[in-house]
């Protein structure tokens, strides 16, 4: 089910930081108490292969959500100690070390949960045993989520595990966002910052396709 539209779920969260403490973050409480835009990502295990890629991307481009008032949220279903484990571990032996903003450990699944992202199928129920099993890892897919200031989720999209995410198309997704609160105007397909939006009427539709 799409989440965009909605109001990030109100919930707490364990979080670990570079610093090894342990702390309640509640996403949407981030975006309205800090008036901030929030990117969220969530990938799928500590100490596994494409995800610190990811880790690092998010690092090296922090300084750029930060000009544009985002925080940047990291989030798996792993524990706060295995979160600082791998904050700890060398980023040439596969670490993370380096890594600033919070990492949510969801290791409840609550968040993940209500946010329908973990890959877990095939529940059946043995009426015999009174047992529940599922299919899959019970960990979640690289699930990203850009929340606006007012906490309603703007942007959602999900990978399946092997394939790793553009930090560049959240920063584009988050200049497109700013751009339509500020200018009331809409952004076309491939518009970046500086190029011409449109206004969100057939006329408008009409001149720019007009011109391009």
């Amino acid at each position: 089910m799409a989440l965009v539209g909605r109001q990030f779920p109100n919930l707490d969260v364990n979080a670990m930081n570079d610093m090894g403490d342990t702390f309640k973050v509640n996403v949407l409480e981030e975006a309205k108490n800090n008036n901030k835009k929030v990117v969220l990502f969530w990938y799928p295990k500590d100490f596994t292969f494409v995800c610190p890629t990811e880790l690092h991307a998010f690092q090296a481009a922090l300084g750029e959500f930060e000009k544009r008032n985002t925080i940047v949220i990291g989030a798996s279903c792993d524990t706060a100690e295995v979160h600082f484990a791998w904050l700890s571990t060398p980023k040439d032996n596969g670490g993370i070390e380096g890594v600033t903003y919070p990492i949510l450990a969801d290791s409840n699944r609550n968040l993940a949960s209500a946010l329908g992202i973990l890959d877990i199928f095939n529940e059946q129920f043995d009426e015999e045993t009174g047992l529940v099993t599922v299919e899959g890892d019970n960990v979640t897919y690289r699930a990203t989520y850009i929340i606006d200031e007012e906490g309603t989720i703007q942007h959602e999209s999900i990978n399946n595990m092997p394939l790793g995410r553009n930090v560049n198309e959240y920063l584009r997704i988050i200049d497109a966002l700013t751009h339509v609160q500020e200018k009331g105007e809409v952004c076309p397909a491939n518009w970046e910052e500086g190029k011409e939006a449109m206004q969100a009427n057939a006329k408008g539709t009409a001149e720019y396709l007009a011109s391009h």
